[in-house]
């Protein structure tokens, strides 16, 4: 049996092919994730009805804060896999965007149940912060909250790369470039445990209050049962987010019984862990909700019209 390492050239075709075939399986991925993206966003600004729920605008702003997330971290994927160097000052500004919108989902689920909490146990006094037309507080806090943890993360870094030219530096752009200090693991971990801790609680406090109001309120089961059910779908969701944090466990498990190269293993990670749930949990919201998918089944039919040849929408 002949080694790889013993023919160069050998070697490098295979790596370039395992580089291109890892490509391959995230482009389309992103691809259809974007398109889907988009035509809820579109439907969303075409229908004002929507925006004038604060249900929806909380969707809304989970699919946007949700594409962040995914471009900033497909954008480092690429730059990992082509070896693209950039600045010290560009790559922290990625990940500072990858992170914040990575933590910012947890918090946005947890909003979304208490929505639903509210909607239910306040239907006619609803404060005035959950209103559509205040509902932007909410947003604004929940990014405030996440920058300026990652913000404390980053300057608790500062003075390990103080000598470290940040314009002009380059560096092959990844997590552990930015956090080099084991200070900032400890409290990059500290705050993940505190968010999706709170935002577990928050879930099962919103399921459990919803349950026992609709028991006494049986004029409102109807409401009350799709409430329990959008709870429990936001507590799958927060189950997906959570995957991401179980690498070191199957990073582990791979090592003992593979042979497979520490860069085939974190790919694996990657693409099952943290790329394919941040796909699904958007989708499985959206094409769950029962007038977003009439919509969506309206705009997706309207499109496929437009391109047939030979056949001509009806006039509005």
């Amino acid at each position: 049996m002949y080694n790889l390492t013993e023919f160069p050239g050998n070697a490098t075709t295979s790596k370039n092919l395992s580089v291109i075939i890892k490509v391959c399986m995230v482009m389309p991925l992103f691809c259809f994730f974007l398109y889907c993206i988009a035509v809820m966003l579109h439907i969303f600004a075409s229908h004002r009805h929507y925006l004038d729920s604060t249900r929806y605008i909380l969707f809304t702003y989970m699919l946007i804060n949700d594409t962040f997330q995914l471009s900033s971290s497909v954008l480092l994927f690429f730059f990992v896999m082509g070896k693209i160097k950039l600045s010290m000052i560009y790559c922290a500004s990625l990940v500072f965007l990858s992170s914040v919108t990575f933590q910012n989902t947890p918090l946005i689920l947890a909003t979304m149940s208490l929505e639903r909490y509210v909607a239910i146990l306040y239907p006619l006094q609803r404060p005035a912060v959950w209103r559509s037309d205040r509902i932007w507080v909410i947003i604004l806090s929940m990014l405030l909250t996440t920058s300026i943890s990652n913000i404390v993360n980053y300057s608790i870094g500062v003075s390990d790369s103080a000598a470290v030219d940040i314009l002009s530096t380059p560096v092959l752009c990844k997590v552990t470039v930015i956090n080099t200090s084991q200070i900032q693991i400890l409290f990059q971990v500290g705050v993940y445990i505190f968010l999706f801790a709170l935002v577990t609680v928050v879930i099962l406090f919103t399921y459990l209050r919803i349950l026992l109001e609709t028991r006494k309120m049986r004029q409102s089961k109807v409401s009350g049962s799709k409430a329990m059910h959008t709870v429990l779908l936001h507590s799958f969701q927060l189950l997906l987010c959570i995957l991401a944090f179980i690498n070191p466990i199957t990073e582990t498990l791979i090592v003992l019984h593979s042979n497979w190269l520490p860069e085939d293993i974190a790919f694996f990670n990657y693409f099952c862990f943290i790329l394919t749930p941040r796909f699904l949990s958007p989708l499985i919201y959206g094409f769950r909700d029962q007038n977003l998918r009439g919509s969506l089944r309206k705009t997706i039919l309207c499109c496929t019209d437009r391109v047939r040849p030979g056949k001509r929408g009806l006039p509005a």
